[in-house]
């Protein structure tokens, strides 16, 4: 059987790397060794950075529902409580939302929790 080299699948693995390397500062973007390394190491960073986009969109929501909340006259944890109590299913990211975009809404939720708290 014939010996089968492995120069052109090298040459498309080397080539793969070093277009996601593009755009990276002087040699990591130029040398397949630096290229890898830095690729394996953004890889990582991405890798984290969705899970941490996840926690930062949350907290966001969260101070943007307890600021409205203020200006109604109830703090988070208690509006939250009073819904969950009332049987509201809004997510943060929807209360969020209307905290921002509807304010009339978000008051007659408000009023909602502070009846059932009450």
């Amino acid at each position: 059987m014939a010996r089968v080299k492995g120069a052109m699948m090298t040459r498309k693995r080397r080539n793969k790397v070093l277009k996601l390397a593009k755009g990276y500062w002087g040699a990591k973007s130029k040398h397949f060794k630096m290229a890898k390394q830095a690729v394996m190491k953004s890889g990582n960073y991405a890798f984290i950075g969705r899970k941490q986009k996840k926690r930062d969109f949350r907290s966001l929501w969260i101070t943007r529902i307890s600021a409205q909340a203020k200006v109604n006259g109830i703090n988070y944890s208690r509006l939250m409580y009073g819904l969950k109590k009332a049987g509201v299913t809004l997510n943060r990211k929807m209360l969020a939302e209307l905290a921002v975009s509807d304010k009339e809404a978000f008051a007659s939720l408000c009023e909602t929790a502070k009846a059932s708290l009450s």
